[in-house]
């Protein structure tokens, strides 16, 4: 025998009374902008983009240091077919490889610079001291290594011809010079690629200066009393109008550049494996490919992380943008209270499911 349903509460407790004079009216937070086809499409290019270099470094080490002995192993003792990348004049190595080091300067130096005016708010001093030094000592590394390795082989080789005794005579003459020369490609192919990867790691949130930006100028707006943990929060008037400017002005730019510097590191790992299989015997492609990530360890991951060491790391600036692995995020949670409780989800204050209901008969009766 069904029984007679129990007649709703006269007073809905769960709508605020409007009438109510303590109530104080207030605004919301801005809404996002629509995202266009063209914005869209970009974000989706700069997604593939950042899914392709940052890739977990750690493992991408290990599978360099493993390609590079395997792979130089399997060339050393088998005959591989001659392709076009088997050519030392072919197109990617005489005009990219042979010129690698000019290449990452060329695409990451406006990157940095664009990036670290935006996140240092325009202070040159801080952008030279802290960002611009990295592509310095980087440039430093790669010439002294790169002079050692000349060193080495002039040092300890002979020519074929034993009447000349010096690399320079042996090699005027028109003679082969045989001496143990490390790989400089190796070396600058993966400490390149490295590179590029470390310090481009600053367009990761990115996004989100622009969500920092609308609600502290909504914040500072409409003076709202509540607990302000925007990272902008201590930034000047004049330093969020200057950091909204150039946001908006450099964005456009340092996605451009991102684009680019992806199909430069793509194009580095495929000469790389060309460089494996054609080029030099296995202890001289190891050893560069080793002195490489070993050069990167030292300054990305003993160095450059020191809380008082000169320069920081990328991204690191006036305000903190960038949100570390496992870091809680400072977005507010939407507000659960009104839809669910302990026991289960309501509608208009009622409980959903049946023994929820009775649940709350008894303890009302």
């Amino acid at each position: 025998m069904a029984t007679k349903r129990r007649p709703l509460h006269t007073k809905l407790n769960f709508r605020p009374n409007i009438s109510d004079s303590n109530l104080e009216c207030r605004g919301t937070k801005p809404t996002c902008e629509p995202t266009s086809v063209k914005e869209t499409f970009t974000l989706m290019v700069l997604y593939l983009c950042k899914k392709s270099l940052f890739f977990d470094t750690n493992l991408k080490v290990a599978i360099y240091l493993g390609t590079l002995f395997l792979l130089s192993l399997v060339a050393d003792v088998t005959t591989i077919p001659k392709l076009y990348l088997s050519r030392s004049d072919n197109l990617f190595n005489k005009y990219f490889v042979k010129f690698a080091w000019g290449w990452n300067l060329l695409l990451l130096t406006p990157f940095v610079v664009f990036t670290s005016y935006i996140y240092c708010c325009g202070q040159k001093q801080l952008i030279i001291k802290h960002h611009l030094l990295r592509i310095c000592i980087a440039t430093f590394f790669w010439w002294l290594w790169t002079s050692v390795f000349n060193v080495i082989e002039a040092s300890f080789g002979r020519c074929g011809q034993r009447q000349f005794t010096t690399k320079g005579t042996c090699l005027h003459a028109g003679h082969v010079w045989n001496g143990f020369d490390i790989s400089g490609h190796t070396f600058i192919l993966i400490y390149g690629s490295l590179f590029l990867i470390e310090e481009t790691r600053c367009i990761e949130n990115w996004d989100s200066i622009k969500e920092h930006l609308r609600l502290e100028n909504h914040h500072r707006t409409s003076r709202d009393p509540t607990e302000n943990t925007n990272p902008l929060r201590n930034l000047s008037d004049d330093e969020m109008r200057e950091l909204q400017f150039n946001y908006t002005k450099y964005t456009p730019y340092i996605r451009a550049l991102l684009m680019a510097i992806t199909l430069l590191q793509i194009l580095w790992d495929v000469m790389l494996v060309s460089t494996m299989l054609y080029y030099h015997i296995m202890i001289e492609k190891f050893l560069g490919g080793v002195l490489a990530i070993l050069t990167w360890f030292f300054t990305y991951r003993m160095w450059y992380v020191h809380p008082k060491a000169i320069p920081n790391l990328p991204g690191q600036g006036v305000f903190k943008y960038i949100k570390k692995k496992g870091e809680p995020q400072s977005v507010p949670r939407r507000r659960t209270g009104s839809i669910v409780n302990g026991r289960g989800p309501l509608f208009m204050g009622r409980p959903i499911y049946p023994q929820d209901a009775q649940q709350d008969d008894a303890n009302s009766g």
